[in-house]
């Protein structure tokens, strides 16, 4: 009993690893023999009703003690099919696809019952699901439109915060464009099909696939999930506020708000678009291929006038900003320093930032105050540059002032020395 307390022995540390393994294999002994005819059977059919131990492991239901009864009924114990699928055993056969979100709204409707495997998971999806546009369609017998298990698969469901999920972020766009993206099969919606090849060329799926950015938007951040309904024309900026919340505040006070109302426009989609959005540049207040603001405004009117002076303030405040940058990062190659001022840049950057967004207002006198705080810090860092510079060129001639007098001593110090061995 001594050896096998004390763990540090090497005959402790077998016998602890024989009883872990005697254990695990007891553990996997145990598993195997539950018996499953289910997965006996069906691991042997095609894809279409093929389900095996190994796909059925990874489902999510399986994880938690569910098994196949669960869902379709039957006695698994028995290897007489016409036992194991017999009415009187529960057997429900096929689950049709009209059944399937009351079926697993059975339990997933259920609080008390899910409250055990998850606290913290909402059980309102089915309710959610009825007031969607898929499940108003689907209540009227339409059999096309999406039902739980074309988003979260079937036999090997994945918890949304499995990178595998169908329903992870990353994949979310993926598993609605299967849908979506495909002409023949929404033949007969009046919905595009576009949206998935525009959604992967914008600033969002950028951020969420090539960055890694998890919070960055996908379809049901917009759409919604379970209650996916398409945003409302006069509400879409209620969705984007959801994230942008300082160029919400800005657009609710601004004249284009009322103006967008009253003309049916969508809101913050009229200047940037809705899946395919670019990334918001200056060149949005231009007259080139990127403007914004000519498509709707006369050139030559008030507000071509007031476009045009947004620009020109927002261009000076950025080339002020990168002048500053250069002389800053010469000086700093030059071995100055110039932290300090090198800091300070953020804070101009951050006005130019926040001038961008209080473009939302349509105010310039609001833009031109960030513009003036911008330009005030830009101007300061640029002198203590130049300053920097000038102190490094008084170095610099300090230097050569030094290494020619060193020199001049040497000269006149060799010169001595050779007129002394001379003489």
């Amino acid at each position: 009993m001594a050896i096998l307390r004390n763990k540090f022995t090497p005959l402790g540390t077998t016998l602890h690893f024989a009883l872990a393994g005697f254990l695990l294999l007891v553990a996997r002994t145990d598993y195997g023999q539950t018996k499953n005819s289910c997965l006996d059977c069906h691991a042997a059919l095609p894809d279409a009703l093929g389900v095996g131990p190994e796909k059925f492991s990874q489902d999510i239901h399986a994880q938690k003690g569910l098994t196949c009864v669960s869902c379709h009924g039957g006695d698994p114990a028995s290897d007489d099919p016409e036992k194991a699928m017999s009415p009187r055993a529960g057997w429900k056969g096929k689950i049709e696809r009209k059944q399937i979100p009351q079926l697993c709204g059975s339990c997933h409707s259920d609080p008390g019952y899910m409250r055990q495997f998850n606290p913290s998971l909402r059980t309102d999806q089915l309710g959610q699901y009825r007031t969607s546009v898929h499940g108003k369609r689907s209540e009227a017998g339409d059999t096309k439109v999406a039902v739980c298990t074309d988003c979260h698969s079937v036999h090997d469901i994945g918890a949304p915060s499995d990178p595998r999920s169908a329903v992870n972020p990353v994949n979310v766009a993926s598993t609605c464009a299967r849908c979506h993206a495909d002409a023949k099969y929404m033949k007969g919606y009046s919905v595009p099909t576009d949206q998935f090849a525009k959604y992967t060329s914008s600033i969002h799926h950028q951020a969420l696939a090539v960055r890694g950015d998890l919070s960055a938007p996908t379809c049901s951040t917009c759409h919604g999930n379970h209650g996916a309904v398409p945003p409302g024309v006069d509400k879409v900026q209620n969705v984007c506020a959801n994230c942008h919340a300082l160029q919400a505040q800005m657009y609710e006070k601004s004249s284009h708000k009322k103006a967008f109302q009253e003309a049916s426009l969508p809101g913050c989609v009229v200047c940037h678009g809705n899946h395919g959005i670019n990334p918001p540049t200056d060149a949005k207040l231009g007259t080139g291929p990127d403007a914004v603001c000519m498509r709707c405004h006369t050139p030559g009117d008030y507000c071509d006038q007031a476009r045009a002076g947004l620009l020109a303030n927002l261009t000076r405040l950025d080339r002020a900003i990168k002048s500053a940058d250069q002389v800053l990062g010469l000086a700093e190659r030059s071995g100055m320093e110039v932290s300090e001022a090198r800091l300070g840049q953020n804070q101009a950057r951050d006005y130019l930032t926040k001038a961008r967004v209080t473009i939302h207002s349509f105010r310039a006198d609001l833009v031109d105050q960030d513009i003036q705080a911008g330009l005030k810090v830009a101007a300061t860092n640029l002198e203590a540059g130049k300053a920097a510079m000038v102190e490094r060129n008084r170095r610099r001639a300090g230097l050569v002032v030094s290494l020619i007098s060193i020199g001049m001593v040497l000269t006149a110090l060799w010169m001595y020395i050779k007129l002394e061995n001379q003489t």
